[in-house]
């Protein structure tokens, strides 16, 4: 499974959006930004949803769950 801040980056790809877009509508910085995008540091779920509430993706994108 491909990891969180992978699909972050995927996402921001697919939709033509920059990083620096993405982390002034976030109010944190580029650097921040850029350190989930490149699997540095992990968003906080409230960080993730605010994401999701942006880039307006569904939540489950992000957190595909597979029970088997």
């Amino acid at each position: 499974m491909k990891s969180l801040t992978n699909r972050i980056k995927e996402v921001l790809i697919e939709k033509g959006i920059e990083q620096t877009w993405l982390a002034g509508k976030l109010g944190k910085s580029f650097t921040i930004v850029n350190s989930y995008v490149c699997n540095r540091r992990q968003p906080s779920l409230e960080l993730l949803f605010r994401t999701v509430e942006i880039l307006q993706v569904n939540p489950k994108y992000f957190y595909p769950y597979d029970r088997r």
